[in-house]
């Protein structure tokens, strides 16, 4: 983000900006206008940083629910924050389903997760994932994501119910 595509910035105060980590990786930025900025980072992550899969079922039914397990779940730190009035934390897991046929995606609610401190390491965390009744059926592939960091993915089959 430079400044000129910033055009308040240089009289806003801290306070008034926020940000928020995306899926992606990318950072979302806003005062409160309508001019919204994207921050993409020209360098990628450190493989220990990413969260790991390491038991999900490798079958999974549209509607239903699953636990998966791994490590690092959780991020290593709960995102962005300004005092009390801006939080944005980004410390949970997402659970993304990409189809690998028409590339569509899917991102399951996930719940009764067993931490939800970061930064955890090689501790093994689980959560709970609802596979979206319209996820498409076929061939998929899974990943956890936190604080913008995505897993390796790994292969599943989605049915109907």
């Amino acid at each position: 983000m430079s400044v000129p595509d910033v055009p308040n910035a240089p009289s806003e105060p801290s306070y008034v900006g926020r940000m928020l980590i995306l899926p992606t990786g990318e950072i979302l930025w806003t005062d409160g206008s309508s001019d919204a900025e994207l921050y993409t980072s020209s360098g990628s992550p450190s493989s220990s940083w990413e969260p790991t899969i390491t038991s999900v079922s490798s079958k999974l039914v549209a509607g239903k629910t699953y636990t998966i397990s791994g490590t690092q779940f959780n991020g290593l730190s709960q995102g962005a924050a300004y005092g009390d009035d801006a939080q944005s934390a980004t410390n949970y897991p997402l659970v993304r389903l990409t189809n690998q046929s028409t590339k569509h995606v899917f991102y399951c609610k996930t719940h009764n997760h067993s931490t939800m401190g970061v930064a955890t390491g090689s501790l093994p965390v689980r959560t709970e994932f609802d596979v979206p009744s319209t996820a498409e059926v076929g061939a998929s592939t899974i990943q956890v994501v936190a604080n913008g960091i995505a897993s390796a993915a790994k292969t599943v089959q989605v049915s109907a119910p």
